[in-house]
């Protein structure tokens, strides 16, 4: 992938890269997709709702393909894959960025499901959408093109937050896999790239009832997103504002940081289908 460009400005990439995303319908998902037509880039477009997915389509060029399905759906994952291979090759990018956040906590019964739900959209979902590329992509990588497997996580997982138990485990996890994952690849040549945003202004941030510093629009994270997956960084914070917060909350000291965080405002508890 070419060099990032200097000061911020947009590098010019590969206009035939093939990039597959989740969560493609919103938010950071939809942002990427943008961003990466506007570059000529050849997209498979992932999510839930067919009607966001077709939008977003004709906006960025009509060309991509959509899949409308869940991640927690392996087998729709493996089918999407198969078509997306068949029609265009092994991707270059694979971003798993599909995520659910609502507020749980273990204390009531009826939260189990939807801690179940965040745990298998936010960590099955992950390892489901890379699985069914890995195969193609290291058999593809004699051709010389750098390939990415891409995973959006989150602060949240560097501690726990209160009210936050499903979500925080499961980014905690997502990181946790990401590492294995990379070390797995390695030998392949394929890079893993954990992206681990602060506060993004999406639809799951907007019910957040508390300050969110540093808080990005999603049409300004995309291109720092980018810069890293060019990069092939293996781990990333970003804003890096949310980078430094986050290695001073895991210094402190479990009695210092309960104090300081045991009775912050929460995220409204709910549930998702």
């Amino acid at each position: 992938m070419p060099r990032p460009a200097p000061n911020g400005a947009r590098s010019k990439l590969n206009p035939s890269l093939r990039i597959f995303i989740t969560g493609a319908s919103s938010g950071i998902g939809e942002a990427l997709a943008v961003y990466y037509a506007e570059q000529g880039a050849i997209l498979g477009l992932a999510a839930r709702r067919l009607d966001r997915l077709e939008a977003l389509n004709a906006r960025i060029g009509g060309r991509h393909a959509t899949y409308p399905l869940d991640v927690a759906d392996a087998d729709a994952l493996s089918r999407a894959a198969a078509d997306f291979i068949a029609r265009f090759g092994p991707p270059d990018v694979v971003i798993a960025n599909a995520g659910v956040s609502v507020g749980t906590l273990s204390e009531y019964p009826e939260d189990l499901t939807t801690f179940k739900r965040v745990l298998d959209t936010n960590v099955f979902g992950m390892a489901a959408t890379f699985s069914p590329f890995i195969a193609a992509m290291q058999a593809a990588m004699v051709d010389g093109r750098p390939r990415r497997l891409v995973g959006i996580a989150s602060v949240a997982g560097i501690r726990g937050l209160p009210g936050a138990e499903a979500y925080s485990a499961s980014k905690a996890a997502a990181i946790a896999y990401l590492e294995s994952l990379r070390l797995e690849m390695r030998a392949s040549g394929i890079r893993v790239v954990t992206i681990a945003p602060g506060y993004i202004a999406t639809p799951m941030t907007a019910i957040n009832p508390y300050a969110m510093p540093f808080l990005l629009r999603p049409e300004i994270a995309a291109p720092r997103f980018v810069r890293a997956i060019e990069r092939g960084v293996s781990y990333t914070v970003i804003p890096w504002q949310m980078g430094l917060i986050a290695k001073l909350l895991r210094a402190l000291p479990n009695g210092l940081y309960d104090r300081l965080f045991a009775r912050a405002k929460r995220k409204p508890r709910g549930l998702l289908k």
